[in-house]
């Protein structure tokens, strides 16, 4: 799929779900005990089919070569699990003060917390023709480690505001989650050869599954009477997300081009894109298994749902600044490898 199609997929996604949602279009359909059901065929199905399609989908023999560059993974990790929600805990301290709509603020944070997508940062780190094999690695890798760290990181940053005891969550996330991963990957094994044959329409699937459950959580927000979303938070928060995004990708640019960083430009690339995107896929159901139950839930969502179309358009619009950046660096440091010539005496 080309990466303009991608980009206007996701945002056909977007639209679609605002549509229905600012309508009102028969919210009760999608909201606990409707005719949808989300509380078993969301939490339960929807979740895990999505991630059997990523296991089925998820080629690993790809990651093995990438799977000795420690020191970029250690980078990638480090700064999407512990720098990214720490600057954002810090910058909302600052903004904790403002009329902001304390619930967008903490959905704020939840987009922090979040482990780095599966596609959105393969896809771009592709159309620039960087280290694509590093991007899936730590693009695989994070989403592994989000499922563990990210409940860690949401339950340190935003308190045990969660109606789900601690031990359910874990226990929900590894058989919606985990488990459904590992089947994917066994099945995988064994269809191998008709997969790559008939190449099955693994993003469509995925994305029409989670068309349904932002469906629902949209259902649940504006089927709340007292929901208290104002113009100004929403915009404000737009902005800010925005904001964050470029400043991050401008910030991982500068680690990983210093002089003792070892990292090749094509490196640099795979690190801009999956240190500073979020998982919309892994986010959304696993907010739902977290705050299961909480009445907030829909406007914590909200930031997310923002963020995951934003880092795609953005990252879109710099894929020619970045490729043209790439290959002068490449060609320069080729010329500096280059023997000199002997001077004629």
């Amino acid at each position: 799929m080309g990466l303009l199609e991608r980009l206007r997929k996701e945002w056909f996604i977007l639209g679609i779900v605002l549509v229905i949602a600012v309508a009102r279009l028969e919210p009760a359909v999608g909201v606990k005990g409707g005719p949808l059901k989300p509380e078993i065929t969301i939490t339960y199905i929807a979740v895990s089919a999505i991630f059997f399609n990523s296991g089925l989908s998820l080629k690993t023999e790809e990651l093995t070569s990438a799977l000795m560059h420690v020191k970029l993974h250690l980078f990638v990790q480090i700064f999407t699990l512990v720098f990214f929600p720490t600057a954002i805990w810090l910058f909302l301290q600052l903004l904790s003060i403002t009329p902001i709509n304390e619930w967008l603020l903490k959905g704020l944070q939840t987009v922090g917390c979040m482990p780095p997508p599966v596609s959105s940062a393969v896809i771009l780190t592709k159309a620039v023709g960087g280290n694509e094999a590093a991007a899936i690695f730590n693009s695989a890798f994070g989403s592994f480690l989000g499922i563990v760290i990210t409940p860690l990181l949401l339950l340190l940053f935003l308190g045990s505001s969660s109606s789900v005891p601690f031990t359910s969550i874990f226990s929900q996330l590894f058989m919606t989650v985990v488990v459904p991963l590992i089947i994917g990957q066994i099945v995988r094994r064994y269809i191998k050869d008709w997969l790559e044959r008939k190449k099955p329409p693994f993003g469509t699937i995925s994305s029409c599954v989670l068309l349904m459950i932002i469906y629902t959580t949209f259902c649940d927000t504006f089927a709340n009477p007292n929901i208290d979303l104002d113009k100004f938070s929403l915009i404000i928060i737009v902005f800010i997300i925005f904001s964050v995004q470029m400043s991050f990708m401008f910030l991982t640019f500068l680690f990983s081009t210093r002089s003792n960083s070892s990292f090749t430009p094509a490196d640099t690339v795979a690190i801009v894109f999956c240190s500073t995107h979020k998982s919309l896929t892994l986010g959304i159901p696993m907010l739902k298994i977290v705050f299961a139950g909480y009445e907030h839930l829909s406007l914590i969502s909200v930031p997310l749902l923002i963020y995951h179309p934003a880092q795609i358009l953005l990252g879109s619009l710099l894929v020619p600044t970045i490729k043209s950046w790439m290959v002068s660096r490449q060609k320069a440091q080729k010329l500096t490898r280059q023997p000199k010539a002997p001077m004629k005496v």
